[in-house]
């Protein structure tokens, strides 16, 4: 359930494509397209919900081939 509530507080905070967490591997992960996750802000949360905030890493968005990957355009 801790994972449901980090991902809803940050879906209310921030326009994101998707959120996942995972709390045995500590980590949160966001997906956005627009705009940017301010990482001050993003720590504020994380830390009104409970838990550590042990820093934020940016990497560029790949998007995952999957079987039916060649009908889109």
């Amino acid at each position: 359930m801790c994972e449901a509530h980090m991902n809803d507080a940050i879906r209310k905070a921030f326009n994101v494509e998707k959120v996942t967490s995972d709390h045995k591997k500590g980590i949160t992960e966001i997906v956005y397209k627009d705009g940017s996750v301010d990482e001050s802000k993003l720590e504020g949360i994380v830390k009104d919900t409970g838990y550590d905030f042990k820093g934020m890493k940016k990497e560029p968005y790949s998007e995952k081939k999957g079987l039916f990957s060649f009908f889109k355009k």
